[in-house]
C-alpha cells in the first residue's frame, strides 16, 4: 500500500514539475550546428508546412541583451516570436497580467521575476523600457554610445510560469529582435514546431535533416529539459529501492512464519516423507503457501492504495495551500510496479525459507 501511494506522489509531483515547461517548450526545436543563426527560405517553409505530422511552426529570433527601466539594469533573452507562435506554445495562457503583444508592434511581455527586479508596471508611459545590444561589426569604438543598438519597448503584459522562467525571457515581435541584432529578413536562430498527435517524431527528425541538408540540431522537449528529467528519474528511482528495502525486511516476518510452520509441522512431514513423498514436493507446500501469502497481502494492500489515491485525485482532501492539492496521479504502470516488487520478493523469500525442508530434518 504505502509503496503504491508513494509512487503515486512522485508521479504526481513529476506531472506537476513537468507543467510549467510543457506549456513553455515545444514539441521540436531547431538550432543551427554551424553557429547562432541561420536562414530559412519560403521554399523550405514550404516544404516545413507539408511534413505529415507537423501542426503549426514558429520563427524565433533569440538573444541575450540588457534592458533598462527607471535606471535599474537586468540582463535577460529578448525573445523575437512571430503571428504563429501562440499555435506552437501555450505560454500566453500564463499572463499574470496585462494582454498578449501585437504582431508588427514594439509590444513585449516580461516575466514576473524580471517585472519585479526592474519595478516595472505594463502602460507605463512615463519611464521608458529598453533593450541595448552590441552592434555588430568590426573596428576601433570611439564613442561609446555608438556600440550599441538601443531600441525603446512597450510592456503590456507580464507572465508567470516558473521562478527561473519568469527572470529569463522577454517577449517582443520578431522585427524587434531583427532590428537590434542587425539580422536579415529570412534570419533565425531558431525554429518551433508543434507536432499533430500520434505524429511519428522520428519520421518529422528525418524529413526536417532532409529539407536543411544535416546542418541543424533538433530536440524535443525531454532533451530540452535533460536535467529536469534526469533528477526526476533519478529521484523516482532513489524512492522505489528506498521502499523495496522496507518491503524486504519486512519480508523477513514472513520466511520467518514459514520456517516456525516447517518446525511445528515436523512430525506430519516425516510421515508424508515416509509414506513416499520427495522433498521437493514437501518444499513446494511451502513456497506455494509463502507466494499465496505475498499475493494476497499484496493485493489486499494494493486495493487500499488505489482507493486512496482515487480519493484524493478526485475530491483534493489533503491541501499543500487552499488553492493547490497535493498532487497524486494514478498510473497502471505503478501497480504493475508494485505487483510485481511483491511477488517476486515474496516468492524469493519463500523459496529461502521452504528450502529449510531437507532429508536431515526429516530423518
Amino acid at each position: 500500500m504505502v509503496l503504491f501511494v508513494v509512487l503515486s506522489i512522485f508521479s504526481g509531483l513529476v506531472n506537476f514539475s513537468l507543467s510549467f515547461s510543457n506549456d513553455f517548450d515545444p514539441d521540436l526545436k531547431i538550432n543551427s550546428t554551424l553557429g547562432k543563426s541561420y536562414t530559412i527560405s519560403p521554399t523550405q517553409e514550404q516544404k516545413i508546412k507539408a511534413i505529415d505530422g507537423v501542426a503549426s511552426f514558429s520563427k524565433i529570433v533569440e538573444e541575450r541583451a540588457l534592458f533598462m527601466f527607471d535606471g535599474k539594469e537586468q540582463f535577460s533573452y529578448l525573445k523575437g516570436i512571430d503571428a504563429d507562435f501562440t499555435k506552437v506554445s501555450n505560454v500566453q495562457k500564463s499572463l499574470f497580467n496585462g494582454q498578449w503583444l501585437s504582431p508588427n508592434t514594439s509590444q513585449v511581455v516580461v516575466g514576473y521575476g524580471i517585472s519585479q527586479k526592474l519595478s516595472l508596471g505594463i502602460f507605463d508611459f512615463n519611464n521608458p523600457f529598453e533593450v541595448f545590444a552590441p552592434k555588430p561589426g568590426k573596428g576601433t569604438i570611439e564613442n561609446p554610445d555608438d556600440a550599441f543598438v538601443k531600441i525603446g519597448l512597450n510592456p503590456v503584459g507580464i507572465y508567470a510560469v516558473s521562478e527561473d522562467l519568469d527572470s529569463k525571457y522577454v517577449f517582443a515581435d520578431i522585427d524587434v529582435a531583427r532590428e537590434l541584432l542587425g539580422f536579415q529578413p529570412n534570419q533565425i536562430t531558431t525554429l518551433e514546431l508543434k507536432l499533430k498527435p500520434n505524429a511519428d517524431e522520428d519520421k518529422v527528425k528525418e524529413q526536417l535533416q532532409n529539407i536543411f541538408n544535416n546542418k541543424i540540431t533538433i530536440k524535443n522537449r525531454a532533451q530540452l529539459n535533460d536535467a529536469l528529467y534526469k533528477m526526476l528519474n533519478t529521484e523516482n528511482t532513489a524512492i522505489y529501492l528506498l521502499f523495496t528495502l522496507v518491503i524486504i525486511l519486512t519480508l523477513f516476518t514472513l520466511a520467518g512464519a514459514i520456517i516456525m510452520m516447517i518446525l511445528d509441522k515436523r512430525g506430519n512431514l516425516k510421515t508424508l516423507y515416509n509414506l513416499g513423498s520427495e522433498v521437493k514436493d514437501l518444499r513446494k507446500i511451502f513456497l506455494l503457501q509463502g507466494t499465496l501469502l505475498s499475493i494476497l497481502g499484496g493485493l489486499f494492500g494494493l486495493s487500499i492504495g488505489v482507493v486512496l489515491v482515487l480519493i484524493q485525485q478526485q475530491f483534493e482532501v489533503i491541501m499543500i495551500t487552499p488553492s493547490l492539492a497535493y498532487p497524486v496521479d494514478f498510473l497502471f504502470k505503478n501497480v504493475v510496479i508494485v505487483l510485481g516488487t511483491i511477488i517476486s520478493l515474496g516468492f524469493i523469500a519463500s523459496l529461502i525459507a521452504s528450502s529449510r525442508v531437507s532429508k536431515k530434518l526429516l530423518e
